[in-house]
């Protein structure tokens, strides 16, 4: 950073002992403001966050991003609700009626539980029952994932692969619930190097279905998913970057709504597709 701005020759000027004979104050003058107005950015900027955290705990956000994480995905509990009832109200058979279950419930308690945990990460009170939320909260990452994956490999014909896949993301997801309860902060790495498995590893399946309806929706939030885990692990580097991965969260679960109830659900669908018959 420039200590003495007399230092800084102005424009036009070929060297600073010319400025400083000439006496041009005026160049001086605008160069400090500018100065000054770059550290008040900079001093804004700090204040939207705190430092980042150290291994093995948890980041501390400010009041700011506190509430941004609140509304983020509070806004969405009634939506999603709301979309766990369409989905049951297109469902026309069995499957497609766990399916809705399976994928409506998991998105309302995705949004549900990461919304209580923020209000009370923010109230600063009831310390244990955050720390109950916080684990949910991740735990409910690992539930969603799977249940987005459900539907495609309940109702899509993946021959055996669908009994198969459908049990190991369970098992993944499980996993993942497990650590998060023995291991809760302690291991990040291993936690996002879990979430990318769990999200990744069965799209191979499901690239690999007969009628491909759905596609391409499916992989775009596959997309929108794992361009947000960056911002997801970015706390303290980038202020509102948890909210910002909220948002990637929702526009993510959008495009797979918008594709279970357009291409799994209904009675049209249902004659196009066959139903897979064997069991969870």
């Amino acid at each position: 950073m420039i200590k003495n701005v007399s230092q800084v020759p102005c424009l036009g000027v070929s060297s600073p002992e010319i400025c400083r004979g000439t006496g041009c104050y005026f160049h001086r003058d605008h160069l400090e403001q500018r100065m000054s107005l770059t550290d008040a950015f900079v001093h804004i900027f700090d204040r939207l966050m705190n430092n980042r955290a150290g291994p093995g705990q948890a980041y501390i956000p400010t009041d700011v991003e506190h509430l941004a994480n609140m509304v983020t995905h509070g806004l969405w509990i009634l939506p999603s609700f709301g979309g766990l009832l369409w989905l049951l109200y297109w469902s026309v058979n069995d499957h497609q009626f766990l399916s809705a279950c399976v994928f409506g419930l998991a998105l309302f308690t995705l949004f549900t539980t990461s919304t209580i945990y923020h209000a009370l990460s923010y109230s600063g009170k009831l310390k244990t029952l955050k720390n109950v939320f916080h684990i949910g909260d991740r735990a409910a990452i690992y539930i969603f994932i799977a249940a987005s994956y459900t539907p495609w490999l309940l109702l899509k014909d993946m021959e055996n692969w669908g009994v198969q896949v459908r049990w190991l993301i369970w098992m993944l997801a499980m996993m993942g619930i497990s650590y998060q309860y023995m291991f809760h902060e302690k291991y990040k790495w291993l936690e996002t190097l879990l979430y990318v498995i769990i999200g990744v590893g069965p799209s191979v399946t499901v690239l690999a279905m007969k009628e491909t309806s759905g596609l391409y929706e499916l992989t775009l939030g596959g997309i929108t998913y794992a361009t947000g885990v960056v911002f997801f692990k970015c706390d303290g580097i980038i202020p509102f970057a948890h909210a910002i991965w909220h948002c990637f969260v929702f526009v993510g679960a959008t495009f797979h709504f918008y594709a279970i109830s357009t291409y799994l659900m209904g009675h049209d669908v249902h004659k196009q597709m066959p139903i897979v018959t064997d069991t969870f």
